[in-house]
């Protein structure tokens, strides 16, 4: 007989933005039912708002809607939308939940998104979703591609709700009865085990800073309201035009650090992602343009500190022509030309004051705390740091002061899609650590319906083409490639979608399966690199095989690339199309592998991202084995002696080694190293330097970094010049070389952002801040003197750098084409640099220098774990994710994941994060009781095969092998990624892959 456990096996995720679907997705696949509550009428959060996402330059539309649909479309997530949270009661394990949600007045289960109602409605109002730059109806939808895909009504402004009589257009021509004006709020309890918090932010509202001329002068627009513009879904259907009168600018501004960076209105934090941003929509909107446009960003400081983000911004000014503005902006007044045109009031660094006219000013705004989350923080006692943000206790990642309740996304601080998507996946993590004895209890499994057998059948293709907005819309004829495709051989059926990848658009797709008796499929749209998945799971909810899919990407290989030929680009997308539809016909049902799954995990790397995710893993109940090369555990942090908010690293470390080491569930491996990897997703075999070899299910890769040794600025030729490092040590043991120094010069940007390392190494500038108050603190009457190129002390770090400056640290800024200069001088050494304000050289004799060395990659631990388990580094020579913005810690090797520094550069706070991400991501792939291979494998036609080798040799798997007694090529179907490379290199054509044969290429190459 079965007993209940002691803990309830489900989550409360509180808001269903990026953070909250990650979190629930996560959950849901790692054994966990899920309450996703969200007080919008649908999930996404400020994520579908946008137009492209940095540093990549993904359409962020189309990088979410898979999400979207995978939300939607899981069986144990229960989305909860025009919802909000009242009360949480109980414990960690057993939460008992209130939740209000209000009246729809839309039945989602009969609503089929049709927009009849809308179409009829009398009622116009401002469309808040694009920023009240047009109207939307009382009746309305969110966005095109919006889960539920259901309307919903605007109960203030509908006539019908207020007066009975008034009204009823949207009933009269409802078709699916899906309407009831009569809908009542309902209040709901919910058990849950634990609860995440991830609402979002809320947008600065700048009307508290009037000198910006918000709401007065009708060209400034807010950074959202830009973002509007430049969409494909937005007001203007992407074309860059001033809301006030339509004219295309010629001239844009962008305004940094509006609402943040601000102590005058409570605001002292950066925002952390303002810089980006505007870089992001200067470069973006000379897309949108066929003339020159003029682009500046008047700005303080440039804070391009995460992975990617300095190349970003190289681009933007040496590419791509974006003017970057030293300076602090007074005022945005009227030009007096009656253009309507803005002119910008500043002072430049010298003091000096400039004007300029702008056709358009978009102001930077900053991030605040969703206020309806300040209010049920009060009431559930959680605790806020000043600004109202519910920044994690230190050295936790994702914690609060309650236990049971985590912390995620823009609501614990300033934060960017990655790092949001991060801490959702570290909270997913941190919550099933807590409820691993109720894992499983609540979900439900997923049923397919049996698959038809297509053998022998007729072949009948539908095609569906996609809009995409704009992206596709405005550069191809997509009725025209619509209609052509109508005429091609075994097309029975073809349609056009605005959004191919939204939930409505899965569900036609499925419709038409049904009534046209589909057998093949064809998408043309954007990359199958992030969509084909979504719509291979769309063919198995309709019973066909997920391998009777093809998609043409007409977007990446079309539209994009012939932006200003559109008849050209219509021909092309037919053909892409006519190719795709030849090569479906060919298609033939493919079979994926069913294995056991070893649900134990290999973590590389004892460093406290690596020792982090060992403990995490092991209180899932998963046995772990931690390898370290070094000798003892702890990595670079050992070096560590103060964290960012004062933390003792050295206790914080040792309790780290303290819990592994007494863990039943953890092996360590100290002074090892890996030798030689076999097998695939939850079935790896590693062998260790001992001889040891291991069987696990997943790697998590953490194998830290290390610090530049620098070449400059005296290094090692005189004791008086160290890295940071090296100073902590000296300052943690008060060494008199550092308290009785009376000149301290930190040099920032050392082995950064150069050449050679063209990135920022993050966390130096903080770094840098933290110890220069800490000499002060040893010694306030030592003159400290920090030299830099731009203070990149980002999220709450401003305080601290607000505070150094308030205790006499001198800021001296400095360009990259003048660095400062260190000599040696009598008695120590002499650093001049040129002072930036009085542009004249300032010589200091310096008692202690410390450089701010750059964080460099391991690049030979990582250059050979990246063969060994077949996943990338970048160019230098840190690991790369599978996709920056949305697959921040996997890798597109199945079953193998990421964290630390191995990563990228990053804080101690951050590792803790990204350690605990990757556990979550790695917890979706071990609760599982077996792992599916898709099977489209290479395949060895025998009789042909003889046996050369060629093959084997040229396989990066390792899956072909000659069968040394029949001769012939085998090919382990588990461990074959389908690449080809076999079948290329195959001189008797012999070798295939399923799914890409080369009769089903010669057909594509036939058709052009």
């Amino acid at each position: 007989m079965s007993t209940k456990p002691d803990k309830v096996g489900a989550v409360l995720v509180v808001g269903a933005g990026i953070a909250g679907i990650q979190a629930s997705l996560d959950l849901a696949e790692s054994g966990y039912y899920v309450y996703l509550v969200e007080k919008s009428p649908a999930i996404g959060g400020t994520m579908p708002m946008l137009d492209k996402t940095f540093p990549t330059n993904d359409c962020s539309m189309c990088i979410l809607s898979p999400k979207l649909v995978d939300c939607g479309r899981h069986l144990n997530v229960n989305t909860i939308t025009n919802a909000e949270v009242v009360d949480i009661q109980g414990e960690p394990g057993n939460f008992k939940v209130t939740v209000k949600q209000k009246a729809r007045f839309v039945d989602p289960e009969k609503c089929t998104g049709c927009g009849s109602c809308a179409e009829e409605c009398p009622v116009k109002v401002d469309d808040e979703f694009n920023q009240g730059l047009n109207k939307r109806k009382a009746i309305y939808k969110q966005y095109a591609q919006a889960y539920p895909n259901a309307y919903a009504i605007d109960a203030s402004k509908c006539l019908k709700i207020k007066k009975p009589k008034a009204c009823g257009k949207c009933l009269e021509v409802c078709q699916a009865d899906a309407i009831n004006h009569q809908m009542q709020d309902e209040t709901k309890e919910i058990a849950v085990g634990s609860v995440i918090l991830c609402p979002g932010f809320e947008k600065f509202d700048v009307s508290q800073l009037a000198y910006y001329g918000y709401g007065k002068l009708p060209n400034v627009l807010t950074s959202l309201e830009f973002e509007r513009i430049l969409s494909a879904s937005g007001p203007f259907g992407g074309h860059l035009q001033r809301p006030s009168d339509g004219k295309e600018p010629q001239k844009i501004a962008w305004i940094q650090c509006v609402g943040s960076r601000n102590c005058r209105i409570e605001h002292g934090y950066c925002s952390s992602v303002c810089c980006m941003y505007a870089i992001k929509e200067a470069v973006i909107a000379k897309e949108h343009t066929h003339y020159p446009l003029d682009t500046a960003i008047f700005f303080m400081d440039m804070r391009t500190y995460g992975k990617d983000f300095e190349k970003y911004y190289d681009r933007a000014r040496l590419e791509n022509g974006v003017r970057f503005i030293r300076s602090r902006v007074f005022e945005v007044m009227e030009a007096d030309d009656g253009s309507g045109n803005c002119r910008i009031r500043y002072s430049n660094e010298d003091g000096s004051i400039g004007y300029e006219d702008f056709d358009l000013v978009v102001l930077s705004l900053g991030l605040e705390p969703a206020s309806e989350m300040v209010e049920l923080a009060g009431k559930l006692g959680l605790e806020l740091n000043k600004f109202n943000f519910c920044e994690p206790p230190a050295l936790t990642g994702v914690a609060t002061n309650k236990p049971g309740v985590f912390v995620a996304g823009a609501f614990s601080g300033p934060r960017d899609i990655p790092e949001t998507v991060m801490q959702a996946s570290a909270a997913a993590a941190a919550s099933a650590a807590d409820l691993a004895s109720a894992r499983g209890t609540m979900t439900k499994a997923k049923e397919y319906p049996a698959e038809k057998d297509v053998a022998g059948e007729i072949i009948r293709t539908g095609v569906f083409v996609c809009h995409c907005g704009i992206n596709i819309g405005s550069v191809v004829n997509v009725p025209e490639v619509v209609e052509f495709a109508k005429t091609l051989p075994g097309v029975v059926f073809a349609d056009e979608k605005m959004y191919a990848c939204s939930q409505d658009t899965s569900a036609q797709i499925k419709e038409a399966i049904e009534q046209y008796g589909l057998n093949r499929v064809v998408v043309a749209s954007c990359s199958p690199r992030t969509h084909e998945p979504m719509f291979q799971e769309t063919l198995k909810e309709a019973g066909l095989n997920p391998n009777l899919f093809e998609m043409a990407n007409i977007r990446d290989q079309c539209s994009w690339v012939h932006m200003n030929e559109p008849e050209k680009a219509t021909a092309k997308a037919k053909d892409l199309v006519k190719m795709a539809v030849s090569k479906a016909a060919l298609l033939e049902p493919i079979d994926g592998v069913t294995l056991d799954m070893n649900h134990d995990a290999l973590v590389i790397g004892g460093g406290v991202s690596g020792m982090t995710s060992a403990i995490n893993l092991s209180k899932q109940g998963y046995k772990v084995y931690l390898v370290e090369k070094a000798e003892t555990l702890g990595g670079i942090a050992n070096r560590l002696r103060f964290g960012m908010r004062g933390e003792d690293v050295p206790a914080f470390v040792s309790d780290l080694v303290a819990q592994v080491n007494a863990d039943a569930n953890i092996k360590i491996f100290t002074g090892a190293e890996i030798t030689d990897v076999h097998g695939f997703v939850g079935n790896f075999e590693t062998t260790l330097s001992s001889g040891e070899v291991i069987q696990h299910g997943v790697t998590i890769i953490s194998t830290g970094a290390e610090e530049y040794k620098p070449t400059e600025y005296l290094y090692g030729q005189s004791d008086r010049v160290m890295t940071l490092l090296e100073l902590e040590g000296l300052l943690a043991a008060k060494d008199s070389k550092v308290t009785g120094a009376k000149n301290v010069v930190f040099i920032q940007c050392v082995g950064s952002r150069d050449e050679e390392r063209p990135y920022c190494s993050r966390i130096c500038c903080t770094k840098s801040v933290k110890q220069a108050l800490k000499v002060k603190e040893i010694n306030p009457d030592a003159n400290v003197f920090v030299l830099y190129r731009d203070i990149r002390t980002y999220g709450f770090f401003e305080e601290m750098y607000r505070e150094a400056r308030n205790k006499g640290v001198i800021f001296i800024r400095y360009t990259v084409d003048n660095k400062p200069v260190v000599e040696s001088g009598a008695g120590g050494v002499k650093v001049t640099v040129t002072d930036h304000v009085l542009g004249v050289p300032v010589e200091i004799n310096a008692d202690v220098v410390g450089l701010a060395a750059a964080i460099v990659a391991a690049k030979d631990t990582n250059t050979k774990l990246s063969k060994f388990y077949k996943v990338p580094l970048n160019q230098e020579g840190f690991f790369l994710e599978a996709h920056m913005k949305l697959r921040p810690v996997d890798f597109g090797t199945d079953g193998v994941f990421m964290c630390g520094l191995a990563h990228g550069p990053k804080n101690l706070e951050e590792n803790i994060s990204q350690a605990k991400a990757a556990v979550g991501r790695a917890c979706t792939v071990l609760a599982k009781d077996s792992i599916s291979v898709e099977g489209k494998s290479a395949f060895v036609n025998k009789k042909k095969c003889a046996g050369c080798g060629e093959c084997e040799s040229v396989c990066p798997a390792k899956a072909v092998q000659v069968d040394p007694e029949e001769k012939v090529a085998v090919v382990n179907e588990a461990l074959c990624k389908g690449c080809g490379a076999c079948a290329s290199s195959c001189r008797c054509g012999a070798i295939n892959v399923k799914g890409c044969t080369n009769q089903q290429l010669v057909a594509m190459i036939n058709a052009l």
